[in-house]
């Protein structure tokens, strides 16, 4: 491998902190990939992350990042000691020191209008006032803005420094002033909500503690996340945090997991089953065995595929930022041609139409339009991360929105995917039904039979213990079922074949109609008996997750047309359960491929197909569809890196509710775009009767950047 080829590999991630808009964002990646030592770089703005290809420092960043004085800090801190220091928190800079110089300039331009009223409109003094606002207040701005001019960049800055340095130069020195202090708060605006938007998934990583409780070598000491290793044992307290992944190795309690999974309902916990950092012990003491390193915990994963999600731009975003490179110069243009036409061939007056030209490029600022999409796409995804739903991009989140077919995979999605005993039918009063399910539970837990499983799990729900039956010579009979002596007498379970072909038993009327019945709703059936009569049968099946029909149901009300399902069950059994669920179409006895080959007919005929599988042996169907979305439980890999979108509690009540987000993430971006092009259309439909001032243009241009923020923030809020 070449030099030149490892450092290209050569991958570090930053935090940045100060971006003020998506054009700066652009810019600062622009510089940093013009640094020596640099291959590439990529700007993640919805996470405040940079990704650097190649050798660099932070130095060297903060000076490509210069322009509006971003700060660099490497993603990953450097490694905890053995025995780590407390770290004490940066006290937060306090807001009148943060915005030092917007304080000034405001309190400037407050005594310029107080000069203004007492000595007149053309006084010295007041004029000084005003224009020491306006530097002081515009100092940062400026900066960039001359910069741009002389290199022809043409943006945001580039715009207001222009129209405030034309205000200067025609005497309009207090609404030059007001220009750069509304800009100003506008851009202070624009930050905060994003940074609203990001501590939507910031706040995740608060959930993990930052240290926990291991046994080593017979003592209990506190030890940090970064130095737990792979095996240790942690001791979880009541009420305290899961620090890290692990297997309960000894204790009882109910965990919530709602950091993860959005499940409000704590779930109870028992020796080998498995829990994750971030989520809360509620009652018992747990010893949990750590399964995962905190760089690969759940959480550390959805935080990280979050942010990852969130810089990748929806189809809107790339069309708004395509459109907002050419509409900067095309207002230029317009300003120009305002400000020139008039006095040229109409004889205006140079000044009044110098003005309105200066008015249009301020209105013309394309602040609200270029941050309506992205900042709606970061609340709309850091919503669904809150609520157990992990969606991967913002061209997933769009094109859930814009779904009308849904096919489900039967195993696992609409149905538990775990055998059951649905049906235990006694055929003789003189039996004792507990005593005959001990029995018959003692057999089963001896065969490694698949529906064995579900026979014995029906005993303990039904608290009935087989551990005191003694069962002597159990044998396999290969293919038919299983056989053992209790108490002297010999019993046999397995298929109807077992006693009707080798036992020759003969079977009545309503027998057969009974096991015929049970067969016709694709349920199998087992018989158990001795070798002269049979005592009892029972019907298992896959069952079907309580809510699969509530969610079928709540999909055609909110108007997807179809809704199929995939299985590779016999056409008996899926007719049956698709009847159950309520889909529209059912699509059996289906290979791999052949789900493939459907999904794909399916995307010709609909265009927007999603495909909700378990994310294993769906994941060919899932990659074809427009979105593949995994019913990914808690922890599971798989779901995480093959799906578009994963549920992560396994309910799928979450799938009405993610496209619900993505409609409504949708909407809320037409109406920012829509409100942000016709608010600036309609103050520059002002120039034609000379009634367009720098007032009502920095108020179009700021009104329209708070109400499209407050309107994307609302999605940090929605529920179904």
């Amino acid at each position: 491998m070449s030099e030149a080829t490892e450092s290209i590999e050569k991958k570090t991630v930053y935090r940045v902190e100060g971006f003020s808009c998506v054009n700066c964002a652009g810019k600062f990646e622009r510089n940093v990939k013009q640094l020596p030592g640099v291959q590439d770089a990529k700007v993640n703005f919805g996470a405040s992350k940079i990704s650097v290809y190649g050798n660099t420092t932070v130095e060297d960043l903060e000076k490509a990042g210069a322009f509006e004085n971003l700060k660099v800090i490497p993603e990953k801190p450097v490694e905890v000691q053995e025995t780590p220091q407390i770290i004490q928190k940066e006290d937060k800079e306090p807001f009148y020191k943060k915005h030092s110089t917007l304080l000034y300039a405001s309190l400037l331009i407050a005594i310029g209008y107080v000069s203004q009223f007492v000595n007149g409109e053309d006084n010295l003094v007041t004029s000084i006032l005003f224009a020491s606002a306006i530097v002081i207040g515009g100092f940062s701005l400026f900066k960039v803005g001359f910069k741009n001019l002389i290199h022809l960049d043409f943006d945001m800055k580039t715009l207001m420094t222009v129209a405030i340095i034309g205000a200067s130069i025609i005497g309009e020195w207090a609404e030059g002033a007001i220009v750069v202090i509304l800009f100003a708060i506008s851009e202070a605006l624009e930050r905060f909500s994003m940074e609203r938007a990001r501590q939507s998934i910031r706040s995740l990583m608060d959930y993990a503690p930052k240290e926990a409780l291991v046994r080593r070598n017979g003592a209990e000491i506190m030890v940090h996340v970064g130095q737990i290793a792979v095996g240790d044992i942690m001791i979880v307290k009541p009420g305290q945090k899961i620090a890290m992944d692990g297997v309960v190795v000894n204790g009882y309690s109910a965990v919530n997991q709602a950091a993860i999974t959005g499940e409000s309902v704590p779930v109870e916990k028992t020796v080998n089953d498995e829990v994750y950092a971030g989520t809360l012990n509620e009652e018992g003491l747990l010893e949990v065995k750590v399964t995962k390193l905190a760089d690969d915990t759940t959480i550390a994963k959805i935080i990280h595929l979050v942010e990852e999600a969130q810089g990748e731009r929806a189809p809107t975003q790339a069309f708004i930022d395509k459109f907002a490179k050419y509409y900067t110069p095309v207002i230029m243009v317009i300003a120009a041609l305002a400000a020139i036409i008039p006095p040229l061939f109409f004889n205006g007056s140079w000044e009044t139409w110098v003005y309105q030209g200066l008015s249009v490029l301020v209105v013309g600022c394309p602040c609200a339009l270029v941050i309506s999409t992205p900042i709606s796409i970061v609340s709309a995804i850091g919503n669904a991360a809150k609520n157990g739903v992990l969606i991967k991009g913002g061209i997933y989140l769009e094109q859930m929105g814009m779904l009308k077919t849904v096919a489900f995979d039967k195993t696992g999605t609409l149905t538990k995917g775990v055998p059951a005993v649905t049906d235990f039918k006694i055929l003789h009063d003189r039996i004792n039904k507990h005593e005959l399910l001990a029995w018959i539970a003692a057999l089963e837990s001896r065969s490694g039979h698949p529906l064995a499983s579900a026979i014995v799990k029906k005993a303990e729900n039904a608290g009935v213990s087989s551990a005191e039956v003694t069962v002597e010579d159990f044998t396999s009979i290969t293919g038919k079922g299983i056989k053992g002596t209790i108490n002297g007498t010999d019993y046999l379970i397995g298929s109807p074949q077992l006693f009707q072909e080798i036992l020759k038993t003969d079977f009545n009327k309503d027998l057969t109609q009974q096991i015929q019945a049970f067969q016709d709703q694709g349920k199998t059936v087992i018989a158990a008996g001795t070798e002269k009569e049979i005592l009892a049968i029972m019907a298992i099946a896959d069952e079907v997750r309580e809510e699969s029909g509530e969610v079928i149901e709540r999909l055609h009300q909110m108007g997807i047309e179809k809704t199929i399902m995939l299985t590779g069950d016999n056409k008996s059994t899926a007719a049956t359960i698709g009847k159950n669920v309520g889909v529209k179409e059912i699509q059996a006895e289906l290979l791999p491929q052949d789900k493939l080959t459907f999904i794909k007919k399916l995307r010709s005929d609909y265009k927007d197909v999603a495909m909700v599988g378990d994310g294993v042996n769906d994941a060919p169907a899932l990659a074809a569809s427009t979105v593949g979305i995994a019913m990914g439980g808690a922890g599971t890999d798989t779901a995480l890196e093959t799906a578009d979108v994963a549920l992560m509690g396994d309910d799928l009540r979450k799938l009405p509710f993610t496209i619900s987000l993505s409609r409504k993430a949708l909407t809320v971006i037409k109406q920012n775009i829509s409100f942000s092009i016709g608010i600036k259309a309609v103050a520059l439909l002002l120039v034609i009767p000379n009634w367009l001032t720098l007032w009502i243009a920095i108020l179009a241009d700021m009104g329209a950047t708070i109400l499209v923020t407050l309107n994307s923030l609302r999605l940090l809020r929605f529920k179904e």
